[in-house]
């Protein structure tokens, strides 16, 4: 018969709802529990799902293990363990907890290591919740954020996360755990401004879309501004944040092809602008879905009379007149035109939103992520352009100039037009070839400097081609020779600022 190996054994200081949790969690993971605790009996005889966790007091719980989970709050670090200092010497100390606010100079973890000096303390496990520690199949993300100045102290914390059934993330050393604290307070850190973005763009466009049709004319009816009229402004503003999310990059393009350089940083606005792309994008994507979703109720020859047929049933008289109904019947080209614009575009963008799912981004390599994200976004850009193109064009024709500019299809068109004008320019071999040198390394500056350069070393250098010239040559051609090192090129010390 094999002898069972004896189960490693973890300890954990604190008898709340969370150290309960995650004393379940590792002993169905196959670690032994031991809990540190000031009222060891009591416990016992509460918490009747304990019966596999040995309880005993502080001091016996950390004398006898490795590896200890601090599960106490912040405000009682001092008071519980500034006596015990000497038991955590050469223990790994994982610190769970969070603060109420965004810590600014010091974290949790780099207090308690001020208070342990002699300990591995590694911040972890903040960013589960109770819940999720206990039950294996809630909701929330499963990845666990773990720093430590250590590194073999990180690497078992890692593996205990992975024993129980989370996904290990290494954050590096203990200053991290500045951010790690701050992850559980922040909600939808990256939303902000460009939804803020989006719902000042729809504002924009439903008041002057209420201005064309309702007050400067009478085009509907109050009582249709829920779906017809606020239908339009929804996709005006779609298209709008869907080319925002292409339009920094080209912004980007502009700025390195000036400076000659991708060494020079970016503007503050510029920055922020591309890392909210993904935001932006998934808005004008929802957005989209709202619209097709409203377009479908309303696809009917009441509503769109433009997109069908019409033709006049005559039902003749005999005291009375002809009585005349008119009816529609199929779709007339710009219908046919402007849903298979807009299907296709909406294709395209549900392959864009869903090649930006965590799951779907691991299986893509470099190359294959930037045509989804660049190449087919630029092809939905074009397709929606085109799409509102069809929409609008019979209207500018009957209107001329005046209304064609003041139509909601040729506004709302602008800012896509810049768009998808600045990549067409900027994808021109000419262009495209010095801004991927740019990218790749190439300085403007460097080439024009080495340049200079070697027409001073053309101008003052001599070549002898006999080696007797080098003793009949004059004094002067000897001194500018030795003037070589002396012009040597600038740029190789030169440094970006």
């Amino acid at each position: 018969m094999i002898p069972c190996e004896p189960k490693a054994r973890v300890g954990i200081i604190g008898s709340g709802n969370f150290a309960r949790a995650l004393a379940k969690r590792l002993t169905n993971a196959g670690y032994h529990v031991i809990i540190g605790t000031r009222r060891p009996r009591s416990l016992s005889e509460v918490d009747s799902c304990l019966c596999n966790v040995t309880v005993t007091s502080l001091q016996d719980c950390v004398k006898q293990v490795p590896i200890v989970f601090l599960a106490i709050h912040f405000e009682n670090y001092k008071d519980c363990l500034s006596s015990h200092e000497d038991l955590f010497t050469g223990k790994v100390v994982v610190d769970i907890s969070n603060r109420l606010k965004v810590p600014k100079h010091r974290s949790n973890a780099e207090y308690l290591s001020c208070l342990l000096p002699n300990a591995n303390v590694v911040k972890g496990f903040n960013v589960i919740s109770a819940y999720a520690m206990e039950n294996e199949f809630a909701g929330g993300s499963h990845e666990v954020f773990i720093a430590g100045d250590d590194l073999a102290a990180r690497e078992k914390v890692c593996v205990l996360a992975r024993d129980m059934g989370f996904v290990a993330s290494d954050w590096g050393l203990l200053q991290s755990a500045r951010r790690i604290e701050s992850y559980p307070l922040k909600i939808f850190p990256g939303w902000k401004s460009p939804i803020l973005f989006a719902v000042a763009i729809f504002n924009v466009w439903l008041l002057y879309i209420v201005f064309i049709y309702f007050v400067k004319t009478t085009a509907y009816r109050w009582d249709q501004i829920f779906v017809k009229v606020l239908n339009k402004p929804l996709c005006m503003t779609a298209i709008t944040v869907f080319a925002c999310t292409y339009l920094p990059s080209s912004f980007a393009c502009a700025f390195q092809l000036y400076y000659g350089t991708k060494h020079i940083q970016f503007p503050a606005w510029l920055n922020r602008w591309l890392l909210a792309r993904k935001q932006l994008g998934l808005i004008a994507f929802i957005l989209v879905c709202v619209h097709v979703i409203m377009s479908l109720l309303i696809l009917s020859p009441t509503y769109l009379s433009s997109w069908f047929q019409s033709t006049t049933i005559i039902i003749p008289g005999n005291r009375t007149g002809d009585m005349k109904i008119p009816i529609k019947t199929w779709m007339v080209w710009k219908g046919e035109a402007a849903c298979l614009l807009g299907i296709l575009a909406f294709v395209c963008m549900c392959i864009i939103a869903v090649s930006t799912f965590p799951s779907v981004t691991r299986t893509l390599n470099w190359r294959e992520w930037r045509f989804v994200q660049s190449q087919l976004g630029h092809v939905t850009l074009f397709l929606s352009i085109c799409h509102v193109v069809v929409m609008g064009a019979p209207g500018w024709a009957k209107g001329g100039p005046v209304k064609t500019i003041q139509s909601i299809t040729f506004l709302s068109l602008i800012i896509p037009f810049i768009t998808l004008l600045c990549k067409i320019i900027f994808s021109f071999p000419c262009v495209d070839r010095r801004v991927q040198k740019i990218r790749r390394g190439w300085e403007a500056s460097y080439s024009k400097c080495r340049s200079k350069c070697s027409q001073k070393h053309a101008t003052f250098g001599k070549v002898y081609s006999n080696p007797l010239d080098k003793d009949n040559s004059s004094e002067e051609d000897m001194m500018m020779s030795h003037r070589e090192e002396d012009l040597a090129c600038e740029c190789q010390d030169t440094s970006i600022v």
